[in-house]
């Protein structure tokens, strides 16, 4: 495994504004790491006194000269030959500059909200210069692993903005992984120090009893809650959260990076298809992203944000440093489930939300007794797995106002969105969300979208069928997966494109749809099903609570959908696979329909609550092939 720097080297923008790291590998690690600055670089240490207030900088000379470039490539146009790149143009774009100015614009409103305490924006300010000073107190570098096991309350919103301005790179870590998989992060990150929430502590001990012999393990700060009663106050002398902060400077000169394409955090996927890879991003990606969707959502100053989307997956979509900007209120949650999410905003006068659809399925599922008339308009931001249109009808019929978008662990956020047109307004309920299911188009700060033909590289038409993977291409895509080249290289290809694996089609109007994951695409006797297109019709049947759609070997036509579904609390019992097959036959071409039917409690889902489909996949292969004839229903 690389070490924590040799590791960023492989991923940074080779250009002359950074220095470059040679590596010498020998067995299973590194034997040595080098600095070397290329050729006609000039790096030096800022004069400190030149820097803003409260911010120092090593800087890169931006005027070394390309090699390699064409004559005529050089030519400048009349009168510019001596502009470009310099001192005040060049600095090193970062999200973590929003909170100082949400210091200065909203020092007196409120920042943090989580039960009876309130910080204001000049309070989460200096307590994010406390960490940040604390953290370099106790040895923490620039480039160092600072991971992150915590819920959606204060102090995982700080870590967003103390972590990185003490030069580390954030790690956040899901809550909800067993010891084994946060063990495995640990040792592949190189992480030196470990926050962890009191619910958390167990888990993190076994994790580190799994950690190689000889593995450096993490120190462990843990993050006390006066709020939960239940869990026991640390021993007397514990470096708890607090008390560190209590030894830091609020008037901390906060690192700034040296280079935007310096790594600022390091988020894992959620495994979905494959085992978890570590995504790097920098502080540039994450810039350009916060700001992109702020614009494309409309965000008003001073909003009051909901956090039902936990922080851990990916960075919250970028919001943590957005809310800075536009001086929002964030009210934490630490557990999300119908009845807390309509207290909260009851009570809180929310405005904003983000989730997944899977919340937006609880929350227009939830019984009368728990659900709350909404206090004003309450805008939903979804994304994270394809919306059905049944479930965004149901919650746009309690008030909610939904927005659809579309991104990856790799984009930082959402690069596309499904951007309303005013024309769609008058159209009946179920066109208007059939049309907001679609991913859409790309965000303004997105650079280009397309859906290319996998055989021939070209853009497929745009007629609404015709299917091909998802590429991406702009300044919020990673910089690369953390010590693995191979599927770095398989993601961002020379082609210049970031290959999603996701697969869809281009409407006529331009805006994309989601077909499938490329290893969920199930071939029918030479035609291809889209699994996403089959759960859509499922959703619609008002006994379905969850439904997944996934391949199950056919002798005669090689696969068949089989569709494993949980059914509402009140429908237990009361529907067939007959009658789920009869309601796919009316609605969709029938060889199309479930062959299988597959009735679960609950359907296996991943820790961020995405339904775990190679669970799925694996039990439909262990049922064999089905035979000519067969129709199926199984209770599981």
């Amino acid at each position: 495994m690389l070490s924590s720097t040799a590791a960023w080297s492989s991923l940074s923008y080779r250009s002359q504004f950074s220095p470059k790291l040679s590596l010498k590998r020998t067995g299973g690690g590194v034997s040595s790491c080098n600095c070397k600055h290329g050729k006609g670089e000039m790096v030096t240490v800022a004069n400190l006194a030149k820097q803003p207030p409260r911010s120092r900088q090593v800087g890169a000379s931006p005027f070394a000269q390309r090699k390699g470039a064409e004559p005529s490539q050089l030519r400048p146009p009349h009168g510019t030959a001596n502009l470009g790149a310099n001192p005040a143009n060049s600095c090193p774009l970062t999200p973590l500059g929003f909170l100082e100015r949400a210091a200065t614009v909203f020092g007196d409103c409120p920042s943090v909200v989580y039960h009876d305490t309130v910080f204001t924006w000049s309070q989460t300010h200096r307590r994010c210069l406390r960490l940040a000073s604390a953290l370099v107190s106790l040895g923490i570098s620039s480039g160092d692993i600072v991971s992150v096991l915590l819920p959606n309350v204060p102090a995982m919103y700080e870590m967003h903005f103390g972590v990185p301005m003490s030069g580390a790179v954030l790690n956040t870590i899901n809550t909800r992984l067993d010891a084994h998989t946060v063990a495995v992060l640990l040792r592949h990150s190189g992480s030196k120090l470990v926050f962890v929430d009191p619910a958390s502590l167990q888990l993190i001990r076994d994790a580190l009893q799994l950690l190689p012999p000889g593995h450096p393990a993490p120190r462990v700060i843990p993050v006390e809650d006066p709020h939960e009663k239940e869990f026991p106050a640390a021993p007397p002398g514990t470096l708890t959260y607090e008390r560190l902060l209590e030894i830091g400077d609020p008037e901390f000169a906060w690192v700034r990076p040296a280079s935007e394409w310096d790594p600022m955090v390091l988020n894992y996927t959620s495994g979905t298809t494959s085992a978890p890879k570590g995504v790097v991003h920098c502080h540039r990606g994450l810039f350009l992203i916060t700001l992109d969707s702020l614009v494309e959502w409309a965000m008003p100053r001073r909003p009051t944000y909901l956090w039902t989307l936990p922080m851990f997956h990916a960075n919250g979509w970028s919001y943590p440093w957005g809310m800075a900007v536009v001086g929002g209120t964030n009210v934490c949650l630490r557990r999300v489930n119908a009845a807390t999410v309509y207290a909260a905003i009851a009570s809180r006068g929310v405005t904003h939300l983000c989730c997944a659809p899977v919340v937006l399925n609880m929350l227009a599922n939830a019984p009368e007794g728990v659900r709350r008339p909404l206090p004003g308009k309450v805008r939903v931001l979804t994304a994270g797995a394809p919306p059905p249109a049944a479930v965004l009808q149901r919650t746009e019929s309690i008030g909610f106002e939904i927005s659809h978008g579309y991104g990856l662990t790799e984009t930082a956020g959402l690069p596309v969105s499904c951007t309303w047109k005013g024309e769609w307004d008058t159209l009946p309920a179920s066109e208007r969300a059939r049309l907001k299911s679609r991913q859409g188009v790309r965000t303004p700060g997105m650079a280009e979208v397309d859906i290319i033909d996998g055989e021939t590289g070209r853009s497929v038409p745009r007629d609404g069928s015709t299917m091909g993977e998802i590429v991406l291409r702009g300044g919020c895509v990673m910089l690369g997966y953390l010590n693995d080249d191979e599927a770095t290289k398989a993601a961002i290809r020379d082609d210049g494109w970031f290959y999603t694996g996701d697969v869809g089609v281009t409407h006529p109007d331009g805006y994309l749809e989601i077909r499938d994951r490329s290893k969920d695409v199930i071939i029918n006797a030479g035609e291809n099903i889209s699994s996403v297109e089959v759960e859509s019709v499922l959703y619609g049947h008002p006994a379905v609570n969850e439904a997944a759609v996934v391949a199950r070997p056919d002798e005669l036509r090689g696969e068949t959908p089989c569709a494993f579904i949980s059914l509402k609390e009140d429908a237990a019992g009361t529907v067939t696979a007959a009658d789920v097959m009869a309601w796919c036959r009316e609605r969709m071409p029938h060889y199309m329909v479930p062959r299988t039917v597959v009735f679960r409690a609950e359907l296996p889902k991943t820790s961020t609550g995405k339904i775990q489909k190679y669970v799925l996949r694996d039990l439909a292969n262990e049922m064999g092939p089905a035979r000519k004839g067969d129709c199926i229903s199984i209770q599981v």
